[in-house]
């Protein structure tokens, strides 16, 4: 089966590598920027992560799930993604890496099976999500999502 070309991010982000790291890894920035969403993980390698929240009829739903694949702070953290139910897994790579007086932010989206119907979502998704982190880590504070 063929597979869906990469997607690949590149944000500049006015915080050190640490900053940065907490921004995508702790539950309080993860419920500020996936709006209300509470990020759960195990950090270890093959541990099981999920964004869940509450869904239309105000039951949790889990919105995103996956396995650790790599979590090596500040640099690495590599998960599968699987968004909503029966979804098929693809694979999310975060890569911080020091500048001057910033964190370059590089996010590969990867591994798509060709039918994944959240590429699209992703392709729009991941540029909110990370403009929405850099907000809040640079002013402390962030937008609405659409």
């Amino acid at each position: 089966m063929a597979h869906q070309p990469p997607q690949k991010f590149i944000f500049y982000i006015a915080a050190t590598p640490e900053k940065v790291w907490e921004g995508f890894v702790s539950p309080e920035s993860n419920r500020i920027i996936f709006s209300g969403a509470e990020f759960q993980m195990d950090s270890k390698p093959g541990g099981l992560l999920a964004w869940v929240g509450p869904g239309p009829d105000g039951k949790p739903t889990t919105y995103v799930q996956g396995k650790v694949l790599r979590f090596d702070p500040p640099k690495v953290f590599q998960y599968t993604f699987a968004m909503g139910q029966n979804a098929k897994a693809s694979r999310a790579t975060i890569e911080l890496v020091p500048e001057t007086e910033a964190t370059k932010v590089t996010v590969t989206h990867d591994e798509w099976a060709e039918d994944d119907a959240t590429y699209a979502a992703c392709a729009d998704g991941w540029p909110r999500i990370l403009s929405r982190l850099k907000t809040l880590l640079e002013t402390g504070k962030t937008f609405k999502p659409h």
